[in-house]
């Protein structure tokens, strides 16, 4: 079982199992709602999520896809699409406690829609902090 939550703390949840399978996407939505280039997304059985704390707000994103987030900070924390993904539920994997104990992404999806510089965003040089900080 993996926890996870907003970052004010008043929306929480935990998953029941390990994900199904772990990507990131690069949808111009997924990019738009989180702000940035790319979101992770583990996906889960509905029934293996459960809200623990809060109820997030929800949207629907486009007609086939609905977005939920905590309304008092923003956080986007999962996505649910009957047409696309039935039965199903996203998680924003970086919303876990512990995202690494779910393992790294498998695959990059949407990549037709990704920012040009995105794709070689890996070979940029690395800070543990910011430059000058280490």
């Amino acid at each position: 079982m993996h926890q996870g939550g907003c970052h004010c703390g008043a929306v929480r949840y935990e998953t029941s199992s390990l994900p199904e399978r772990h990507s990131v996407c690069c949808c111009t939505d997924c990019r738009r709602t989180a702000g940035a280039p790319m979101v992770a997304w583990a996906i889960y059985p509905k029934d293996a999520v459960k809200e623990t704390q809060g109820a997030p707000k929800s949207r629907a994103s486009s007609e086939h896809a609905e977005r939920f987030f905590c309304a008092d900070c923003g956080t986007g924390l999962f996505y649910v699409s009957e047409a696309y993904l039935p039965g199903k539920i996203d998680v924003a994997s970086a919303s876990l406690d512990e995202p690494d104990l779910i393992g790294a992404p498998q695959a990059i999806v949407q990549t037709a829609e990704r920012i040009a510089w995105a794709a070689g965003i890996h070979a940029l040089p690395a800070f543990s902090r910011f430059p000058g900080m280490d």
